[in-house]
């Protein structure tokens, strides 16, 4: 039985949050986006930093073509990608 599109965004969420490896921002900015979307979370970016809240906001409007589902799918791709799933 394969586990379902939700299951796998999930565990993929927790992979992020556990890996000590660094990635580089532009990856950090599109999971970030991806899963801003996929969890239609509609808060604006928030930081300290406005540089970095520039940053944020813009990958999201990046990926805002995207809907729930396919963002899901961006995410997990790049779990597996780059942090070799």
């Amino acid at each position: 039985m394969s586990k379902s599109l939700h299951e796998s965004f999930e565990e993929a969420v927790a992979i992020v949050n556990i890996t000590s490896k660094p990635q580089a921002a532009d990856t950090l900015l599109k999971l970030y986006a991806f899963f801003k979307i996929a969890t239609q979370n509609q808060e604006n970016p928030s930081s300290s930093k406005p540089l970095i809240s520039a940053f944020k906001a813009n990958a999201i409007f990046q990926a805002k073509h995207l809907d729930e589902a396919a963002a899901m799918e961006q995410y997990i791709a790049i779990v597996e990608k780059e942090l070799n799933r």
